[in-house]
C-alpha cells in the first residue's frame, strides 16, 4: 500500500495506536470457485448461503466441496447494497459481488466489523462500494485495547437498545391511548368528546403521527356535522341549494356559461353516513361551475410568453396556487380549449405524479390549466361555501385517489369531480365550521412545531454531549 501522507490524517491518535490502510487489515477469502448462483440456491439444505442481501442467509446448499470453513469470524460485506455482517459459522458465498474479509491476526474481528459500520460509503457518487471502503485509512489500536472497545461498544449498544424499547413501548402505549381517544371522539353524537382531548392534549401530541391523526379527525367530524353544534335558527342547506340554482339559470340564459349536463340522481346506497337535520347530500356540480383546460401547442410560439398564467397540477402542492413559471397568449385563449378562470377559485389535481393526484389548491391569480386540473369556479350564491367546500376536498384526498383509473399513472376525470358527494350544511354553519376547523388546525400547526423544536434541542443536546467525548 503506498505510504500514508501526513496531510491524510484527519487526526491525532492517543499512544499505541497507528493509522493504517483498510486493505492492510485483513485478507479475502473464497472465490469463484466458492460462489454459488441464485438458480442453485435450495430451499433446504445442508449449508447456509450468504449474499449481501439484507438477512444475507437467502438459501442452502448441499454442495460440501463450496463449503468455507472458517477458523475465527469474518465480515461479509455488500458491494453492491453496503450490507455487512459479522459471520461466526461455516456457509456457501452466494450472488456476485460478495466480499469475505478475513482479519489478520493481531486484529479483532468484532473491532474491525465495528469499524466499518462507522464509514459513510457515499461520498463518491456511484463508484463501487467496496473500492470506496478500501479506500478508508483505520485507526488501529493494540488488540487489549481492540478488546475493550468492543466490549464497551456492546455495554452502550445494549442500553441504546433498552432505551429505544422504552421509547417504542410508551409511543405504542401513547398510539393505543389515542387511537380509543379517536374513536370516543368519531363515535359521539356531539361535540362533548373533546373534553378528554383537550385535558391529555400534551401527553397525545408528542409525536407528529398522533398530530396527523387529529387532523384527519378534525376534517371528519366537520362533514359529519360533530364539530361545532347545529343552530336551529340556520336557513336549512336546500335553500341554499336553491339560490344557487337560480343564479345558474340566470348565468346559462344570459350566455355566460354553458348548461350544463344533467347530473344522476343521489342513490340510497351512494350515501355513507346520516347527515344532521338541514344538511344535504349534493353533487360538486351543483355548487359550482367544474371546467377543466388544455395545453396549448408547445411548438406554436404564438401560444406561450404572453400574460396570461397558465397553471398545471404541480400547482396543487400548495393551498394556495402560487404563480407559475409558463404564460400563455391570449391568442392560445382564443384557439384552444383553454379559458381563463376567475381568483378564488379551486383546482383539482386530476392526475400528476407522487401524491399530486387529489390534492386542491386555490387559484390568487386569474389564469388557465391545462387538461390535468379541474377547476371550480364559484357564482355569487355559493361564494361563501368555498372554504368549507376546500376543506372537504383536503379531507376526501385518500378516498378520490381511489377513484382514479389507469395502471400507470392513474388518473381522474373531470366527470368524477362533477360527482364527487357533498354533505353540505346551512351557510352559517359552515362558516362555524371553518371557523374551528382553522383553529384547531392551528393548534395542530403548534403542536408540529414544539414537537419538531423539542427534537432539534435533543439533536443539538446530544451533538453538545457527543463533542465533549
Amino acid at each position: 500500500m503506498p505510504p500514508i501522507k501526513p496531510e491524510e490524517v484527519p487526526y491525532e491518535l492517543p499512544k499505541g495506536w497507528k493509522w493504517v490502510r483498510l486493505p492492510e487489515c485483513y485478507f479475502g477469502i473464497g472465490n469463484k470457485s466458492n460462489q454459488i448462483q441464485t438458480k442453485e440456491y435450495l430451499e433446504h439444505g445442508q449449508f447456509p448461503v450468504i449474499d449481501q442481501g439484507k438477512n444475507f442467509v437467502t438459501g442452502y446448499c448441499d454442495d460440501k466441496s463450496k463449503l468455507l470453513h472458517l477458523e475465527r469470524p469474518v465480515i461479509v460485506f455488500g458491494d453492491h447494497t453496503k450490507n455487512i455482517k459479522f459471520v461466526d459459522f461455516d456457509f456457501v458465498i452466494g450472488a456476485d459481488g460478495v466480499k469475505v474479509l478475513c482479519p489478520h491476526i493481531g486484529i479483532s474481528t468484532n473491532f474491525l466489523y465495528r469499524l466499518i459500520q462507522s464509514f459513510d460509503l457515499t461520498d463518491r457518487g456511484y463508484a463501487r462500494h467496496f473500492k470506496v471502503l478500501n479506500e478508508k485509512l483505520v485507526p488501529l489500536p493494540p488488540l487489549p485495547e481492540q478488546h475493550r472497545i468492543v466490549a464497551k461498544i456492546d455495554q452502550l449498544m445494549a442500553r441504546c437498545d433498552a432505551l429505544e424499547a422504552l421509547r417504542k413501548e410508551r409511543e405504542e402505549k401513547r398510539l393505543t391511548v389515542h387511537a380509543a381517544a379517536m374513536q370516543q371522539l368519531l363515535a359521539a353524537s356531539d361535540s362533548s368528546a373533546w373534553g378528554f382531548i383537550e385535558q391529555h392534549f400534551g401527553e397525545l401530541y408528542s409525536v407528529k403521527e398522533n398530530v396527523a391523526e387529529l387532523r384527519k379527525a378534525i376534517l371528519l367530524l366537520a362533514v359529519m356535522g360533530h364539530l361545532v353544534p347545529q343552530d336551529p335558527n340556520d336557513l336549512p342547506a336546500s335553500e341554499l341549494l336553491e339560490e344557487i340554482g337560480a343564479e345558474r339559470l340566470r348565468l346559462v340564459k344570459a350566455g355566460k356559461i354553458k348548461t350544463p349536463k344533467p347530473l344522476p340522481p343521489i342513490k340510497p346506497e351512494e350515501v355513507p353516513y346520516q347527515l344532521p337535520q338541514g344538511w344535504e347530500w349534493v353533487r360538486v356540480a351543483e355548487l359550482t361551475d367544474v371546467g377543466t383546460g388544455s395545453t396549448p401547442e408547445t411548438t406554436n410560439q404564438d401560444f406561450y410568453g404572453g400574460s396570461i398564467p397558465w397553471y398545471t397540477s404541480s400547482a396543487t402542492n400548495d393551498l394556495f396556487a402560487p404563480m407559475p413559471d409558463k404564460f400563455i397568449t391570449e391568442k392560445a385563449i382564443s384557439e384552444t380549449n383553454c379559458k381563463v378562470f376567475p381568483a378564488g377559485s379551486l383546482m383539482v389535481a386530476m392526475y400528476g405524479q407522487g401524491k399530486t393526484r387529489g390534492q386542491v389548491s386555490e387559484i390568487v391569480f386569474p389564469g388557465a390549466t391545462n387538461q390535468a386540473v379541474a377547476a371550480l369556479v364559484f357564482f355569487r350564491s355559493s361564494e361563501g361555501i368555498k372554504k368549507y367546500l376546500k376543506y372537504f376536498f383536503i379531507k376526501i384526498y385518500d378516498e378520490i385517489r381511489l377513484l382514479a383509473e389507469g395502471a400507470a399513472q392513474p388518473n381522474l376525470n373531470v366527470g368524477k369531480i362533477k360527482e364527487t358527494l357533498v354533505p353540505l350544511p346551512p351557510l352559517p354553519e359552515q362558516h362555524r365550521i371553518v371557523a374551528r376547523i382553522d383553529q384547531l388546525m392551528a393548534l395542530c400547526d403548534t403542536m408540529d412545531q414544539k414537537i419538531s423544536d423539542a427534537t432539534d434541542k435533543q439533536t443539538e443536546l446530544l451533538r453538545a454531549v457527543m463533542a465533549q467525548v
